[in-house]
């Protein structure tokens, strides 16, 4: 099989708890046991993704396994955060495989979460399979313009993977006290209000990039004219 040199593309990052989060991740990653390596880190947060989804549809009859799901996205943030910075740090790493695993299993994790939450009765099925077709759309175009412009998006409005799941964890606890959201004039699941929100914002940062890197391809391949 041809092994041609490898594009590291850049990885733009601007979320709110970026510099932060470095720096606790780098601590962790110098006191991590060296029988623990990344692949184990990856497969601990995707293994915690899918008790996020299993916690959420225990709790459409025991609410207290919404604990639960704030103790997987914790776990999810270790193992789905880590495993890269421990590669970096011990010099091991296998950028393609990495990639691909890592974001392969991130699908898989997603469709779990949105599942449980369809099933727990919080988040209605239709708008918990619109959240995901729209969470699908927007990944689809950051890993077309990592391959097309070796730029690599993994933020949108300062808001990043560990702000979502900080986000998440904080409605998730507040199902305890009301479960229900007023909004134009009616009563919904609080859920499916945010999961509308988070609809609308990813729509937005869709259009956005897809303009903005559509610009920029044209611009690096124009055509000679006559």
């Amino acid at each position: 099989m041809a092994n041609p040199e490898f594009i590291h593309a850049a990885r733009l990052m601007n979320g709110i708890s970026v510099p932060l989060e470095r720096r606790i991740l780098a601590w962790l990653a110098a006191r991590m046991p060296a029988s623990i390596g990344p692949d184990h880190l990856t497969a601990l947060g995707f293994v915690a993704m899918i008790g996020a989804g299993a916690c959420y549809w225990l709790a459409g009859s025991h609410p207290f396994a919404l604990l639960g799901v704030v103790v997987c996205l914790a776990v999810n943030w270790f193992g789905d955060s880590l495993d890269g910075t421990v590669a970096r740090a011990r010099r091991r790493e296998r950028p393609r495989y990495g990639f691909y695993v890592d974001h392969v299993l991130d699908m898989f994790g997603s469709f779990f979460l949105l599942g449980g939450l369809a099933l727990s009765g919080f988040m209605t099925p239709l708008v918990a399979l619109g959240l995901l077709a729209a969470y699908v759309m927007l990944t689809t175009e950051v890993y077309l313009a990592t391959y097309c412009l070796a730029s690599f998006r993994l933020s949108f409005f300062k808001l990043g993977p560990t702000e979502l799941r900080v986000v998440l964890a904080v409605g998730t606890l507040v199902l305890f006290i009301n479960p229900g959201a007023s909004a134009f004039g009616g009563r919904f699941l609080l859920f499916d209000v945010g999961a509308v929100v988070a609809m609308c914002g990813i729509v937005v940062a869709l259009v956005t990039s897809t303009v903005r890197h559509t610009i920029d391809l044209y611009r690096a391949e124009r055509l000679p004219r006559g």
